[in-house]
């Protein structure tokens, strides 16, 4: 089950696209717990700081933020964990395995999407299937776009759910992530899918729409990508 409720959170900041800190309030109301960690991924540190965030960990190679920045923040008595240019993993992946040893088990990933770079985007989505479903909830979020994973079964052998409240009108995609997502059964769309199976490669989970405040997603066998895109107009458009 995907809830977001309960034990150690964190944020993961990338040194991709991060919309400022209103839009991202705006979007996804309650998205940040101040007492959450806070790690940053190389170049995302500088991110992380506009936001008004203040990271307990760097973790990266130092290719998107100068030495001299590891050097003051080492100065500064935050941890660092600097690693080699030349390695497998990246730096998103290394600050999501940092939070998972410090106990998080729930993790918010900025800056992951949108940018320049369509494989880096590609490569932070199948980041979410790398912790253990039992231990872990990995969310990646931008100012219009949240994008999470849902395996079954869940750690008790039943079928997973995953709530999706939210605003009426917006939309939910469901995108089965590997193998065919079987017993997909929703609630609070306006296209139901009651007990199905949805095939890779076949675009039939996309571009639901929300028609309820209290939607939510069942899922009996194999992982389904879940993408919410606002489409209602935000206040802050509005404003403008």
């Amino acid at each position: 089950m995907l809830s977001g409720a309960g034990g150690l959170q964190a944020t993961v900041v990338g040194d991709g696209a991060v919309p400022d800190r209103a839009a991202l309030d705006e979007a996804w109301p309650g998205w940040l717990d101040e007492a959450a960690l806070v790690v940053a991924a190389d170049g995302g540190w500088s991110k992380a700081v506009v936001l008004g965030l203040r990271p307990q960990l760097l973790v990266g190679d130092g290719d998107s933020l100068p030495a001299a920045r590891f050097d003051e923040v080492a100065a500064a008595g935050i941890t660092v964990e600097r690693s080699p240019v030349a390695k497998d993993e990246s730096d998103m992946e290394l600050a999501l395995l940092a939070a998972f040893r410090r106990g998080a088990t729930h993790v918010t990933i900025l800056g992951g999407l949108g940018g320049e770079r369509l494989d880096h985007a590609l490569a932070n989505v199948a980041l979410l299937a790398l912790p253990d479903p039992a231990a872990a909830e990995v969310e990646l979020l931008d100012g219009t776009t949240r994008v999470r994973l849902l395996r079954a079964p869940a750690a008790d052998g039943s079928p997973a759910t995953c709530p999706l409240p939210g605003s009426i009108g917006d939309l939910v995609s469901l995108l089965p992530w590997g193998t065919a997502a079987a017993g997909v059964t929703t609630a609070g769309l306006e296209y139901p899918l009651n007990d199905e199976t949805l095939q890779p490669g076949l675009a039939r989970g996309l571009s639901n729409v929300r028609i309820s405040a209290e939607a939510s997603v069942t899922l009996r066998s194999g992982s389904l990508l879940i993408v919410e895109t606002r489409t209602v107009p935000s206040s802050l458009e509005e404003a403008k």
